[in-house]
C-alpha cells in the first residue's frame, strides 16, 4: 500500500480511532460531503489530487498536486512548529481549497487528533475545548479575538493580515503567524511571526549601555518580525525583477517564479513588498500599491484599494478606490496622512457602491476597476 494510502496509527477524527480506510471513509460521511470526497480521493490509487486555486487574481482554476508533495509539506509544517503525534487541531476552513485539505493531510500524516467544525466567519463561537493548532483566514481571526486563546498556535492565510489586526493580537497568549504560499506550493513555504515577541521589559534602573543593548534587542526582534522564514528544504532567490523564486523539490517538481517583489534578508528570510503586476508607473515613479495600502489601513475604515489608471501625461495616475457612499471630506483626510510621500497621495478618489469579488470573496481589482471606466 502506498504511503498516501495509509494514515498514522495515532490519527483521530472527532475523537474516534479507525482500524481501516473503509471505516474512516464511512465515518467521514457523517461530517460533510467535502470531507468525505477529499478522503475518498486521498485514499484512491491515483498519485495526484486536483485542487482549486484561491482565485486571488481572478477565477479559481483546478491544478494537480502530487500526494507525496502534500505529505512532505505536512511534515515540514510539523517540524517547523514542533507539532507531531497527538497534537490537537481544529479544522475550520473550507475543505474545497488547499488550506482545508492540508489540515486533513497533516492530521493523517503526523497522527493528530483533529476536530472539524463547519467553516464560518466566527468558527470559535461554539467551541468549548482548547487546541494546540489551527489555521484561519483573517476575517475568522477578527471575529474570534475573544475566544482566540483556545488555540495555542495559529496560522493565518488566505488574505493580507492588516496592521490593525496585528495590533489587536499583540497581547494574546496565542502564538499567531502569517503564512506565505500558494496552492502550487501546497499552501505555505514561509512563516512570519506576528505576536508574542520576547522583548526585554523596560527598567528605569539601567545604565546607558544596558539601555542601548535593550533597545538593540527590541529593534532586532521587531525588524525580524517583518520577515518571512522558510520551512525546511525550501531555497529562495530573486529574479531580475526582484521577484521571489522558490526552489522546493520536496513539494514542487519545478522552480516557481512568482510575481511577488521581495527583499532577501538572508538565505532563508525575506520581506514581502508587493505584487510586480500591480506596480504603478506614474511619471517614471514606481509605486507599490500594497505598501501604500499598509499606510492607510488604520485610517480608512471602509474597504479600499490603490490602483493605477491610464493618464495622458503621467502614463498611469495613482487613484484610491473606496467601497461605499462618497464622503466630501475624504480627500482632505487622506492628504493629512503624514506617512504618505507626495507621490503616494492619489490624484483621484473614486467611490464604488459594491466591490466585485472573486469566488472566494476577495476583492477582484481588475473587474472593479472596469466599473470606473464610465467615470474617468
Amino acid at each position: 500500500m502506498k504511503a498516501e494510502n495509509q494514515f498514522h496509527i495515532k490519527f483521530r477524527l472527532l475523537g474516534k480511532a479507525f482500524n481501516s480506510v473503509d471505516e474512516l471513509l464511512l465515518f467521514s460521511q457523517s461530517i460533510s460531503v467535502e470531507v468525505y470526497q477529499f478522503l475518498e480521493n486521498w485514499f484512491d490509487e491515483s498519485t495526484i489530487i486536483e485542487v482549486k486555486t484561491s482565485g486571488s487574481t481572478g477565477t479559481p482554476k483546478l491544478i494537480q498536486l502530487q500526494k507525496k508533495h502534500m505529505i512532505n509539506s505536512a511534515k515540514a509544517t510539523g517540524e517547523f512548529f514542533n507539532l507531531f503525534e497527538n497534537t490537537t487541531a481544529l479544522l475550520c476552513m473550507p475543505v474545497n481549497f488547499i488550506a482545508g485539505k492540508m489540515m486533513l493531510v497533516r492530521a493523517l500524516t503526523l497522527g493528530w487528533q483533529l476536530d472539524v467544525v463547519e467553516p464560518s466567519s466566527a468558527p470559535l463561537k461554539n467551541v468549548e475545548k482548547g487546541y494546540d493548532f489551527s489555521a484561519m483566514a483573517p476575517l475568522q481571526v477578527i471575529n474570534s479575538l475573544q475566544e482566540i486563546d483556545k488555540i495555542k498556535k495559529l496560522i493565518i492565510g488566505g488574505g493580507v493580515v492588516s496592521k490593525e489586526l496585528i495590533s489587536k493580537i499583540q497581547h494574546q497568549k496565542t502564538e499567531i503567524f502569517a503564512t506565505y504560499g500558494m496552492t502550487e506550493t501546497v499552501t505555505h513555504i514561509a512563516i512570519k511571526k506576528l505576536n508574542n515577541f520576547n522583548l526585554i521589559p523596560e527598567s528605569k534602573n539601567k545604565t546607558l549601555l544596558q539601555a542601548e543593548n535593550d533597545f538593540r534587542s527590541r529593534h532586532a526582534e521587531l525588524i525580524s518580525a517583518s520577515h518571512y522564514k522558510t520551512l525546511p528544504n525550501v531555497k529562495i532567490s530573486i529574479d531580475s525583477r526582484n521577484c521571489l523564486v522558490i526552489d522546493a523539490p520536496k513539494i514542487c517538481d519545478k522552480k516557481i517564479v512568482t510575481n511577488d517583489i521581495v527583499e532577501l534578508i538572508t538565505a532563508t528570510e525575506f520581506k514581502w513588498l508587493g505584487r510586480y503586476d500591480s506596480v504603478i508607473n506614474s511619471g517614471g515613479v514606481k509605486l507599490i500599491p500594497e505598501q501604500i495600502e499598509e499606510k492607510l489601513v488604520s485610517v480608512i475604515k471602509e474597504r479600499f484599494f490603490v490602483a493605477g489608471i491610464p493618464d495622458a501625461i503621467l502614463g498611469e495616475k495613482l487613484v484610491f478606490v473606496v467601497e461605499g457612499i462618497e464622503k466630501k471630506d475624504f480627500f482632505e483626510k487622506v492628504k493629512d496622512i503624514q506617512s504618505l510621500s507626495k507621490y503616494e497621495i492619489p490624484k483621484e478618489i473614486y467611490f464604488v457602491k459594491c466591490f466585485i469579488e472573486t469566488e472566494t470573496q476577495k476583492i477582484n481589482r481588475k473587474e472593479t476597476i472596469k466599473l470606473l471606466k464610465n467615470i474617468y
